[in-house]
Protein backbone atom coordinates (compact mmCIF):
# COMPACT_ATOMS: atom_id res chain seq x y z
CA UNK A 1 0.00 0.00 0.00
CA UNK A 2 1.19 3.51 -0.72
CA UNK A 3 0.12 6.73 0.92
CA UNK A 4 1.02 9.98 -0.78
CA UNK A 5 2.06 12.98 1.28
CA UNK A 6 3.55 16.29 0.32
CA UNK A 7 6.89 17.17 1.89
CA UNK A 8 5.12 19.65 4.17
CA UNK A 9 2.61 17.02 5.29
CA UNK A 10 5.34 14.45 5.91
CA UNK A 11 7.47 16.92 7.87
CA UNK A 12 4.61 18.04 10.12
CA UNK A 13 3.30 14.50 10.63
CA UNK A 14 6.77 13.20 11.47
CA UNK A 15 7.28 15.92 14.06
CA UNK A 16 3.85 15.32 15.59
CA UNK A 17 4.29 11.54 15.72
CA UNK A 18 7.73 11.86 17.31
CA UNK A 19 6.21 14.00 20.05
CA UNK A 20 2.97 12.14 20.76
CA UNK A 21 4.08 8.54 20.45
CA UNK A 22 6.19 9.03 23.57
CA UNK A 23 3.36 10.43 25.71
CA UNK A 24 1.72 8.13 28.22
CA UNK A 25 -1.68 9.78 27.63
CA UNK A 26 -1.43 8.90 23.92
CA UNK A 27 -0.53 5.32 24.75
CA UNK A 28 -3.59 5.19 26.99
CA UNK A 29 -5.97 5.99 24.11
CA UNK A 30 -4.54 3.29 21.85
CA UNK A 31 -7.09 0.62 22.68
CA UNK A 32 -5.78 -1.93 20.20
CA UNK A 33 -2.17 -3.02 20.69
CA UNK A 34 -1.93 -4.04 17.02
CA UNK A 35 -2.28 -0.37 16.02
CA UNK A 36 1.24 0.25 17.31
CA UNK A 37 2.64 -1.76 14.39
CA UNK A 38 1.42 0.60 11.63
CA UNK A 39 2.09 3.67 13.76
CA UNK A 40 5.71 2.69 14.29
CA UNK A 41 6.11 1.73 10.62
CA UNK A 42 4.77 5.08 9.43
CA UNK A 43 6.92 6.96 11.90
CA UNK A 44 10.03 5.03 10.86
CA UNK A 45 9.32 5.52 7.15
CA UNK A 46 8.90 9.26 7.64
CA UNK A 47 12.12 9.56 9.61
CA UNK A 48 14.12 7.69 6.98
CA UNK A 49 12.73 9.76 4.11
CA UNK A 50 13.08 13.21 5.69
CA UNK A 51 16.71 14.25 5.73
CA UNK A 52 15.60 17.75 6.73
CA UNK A 53 14.93 16.58 10.30
CA UNK A 54 18.71 16.67 10.77
CA UNK A 55 19.12 20.10 9.16
CA UNK A 56 20.22 23.00 11.35
CA UNK A 57 17.26 25.02 10.07
CA UNK A 58 14.75 22.22 10.82
CA UNK A 59 12.60 24.39 13.09
CA UNK A 60 12.36 27.10 10.44
CA UNK A 61 11.34 24.56 7.78
CA UNK A 62 8.84 22.94 10.14
CA UNK A 63 7.24 26.27 11.09
CA UNK A 64 6.94 27.28 7.44
CA UNK A 65 5.41 23.90 6.53
CA UNK A 66 2.87 24.24 9.35
CA UNK A 67 1.86 27.69 8.17
CA UNK A 68 1.39 26.55 4.56
CA UNK A 69 -0.70 23.55 5.62
CA UNK A 70 -2.86 25.67 7.93
CA UNK A 71 -3.40 28.18 5.13
CA UNK A 72 -4.47 25.35 2.81
CA UNK A 73 -7.01 24.12 5.38
CA UNK A 74 -8.92 27.38 5.43
CA UNK A 75 -11.47 27.26 8.24
CA UNK A 76 -11.36 23.48 8.69
CA UNK A 77 -10.46 22.60 12.27
CA UNK A 78 -10.39 26.22 13.43
CA UNK A 79 -11.95 26.74 16.82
Amino acid sequence: MEIGLTHDQALVLSDWMSRVLQRSEFAAIVDDRAVWSPLLSINGALETQLSSIFDASYTTHLDAARQRLIADLGEFGAS
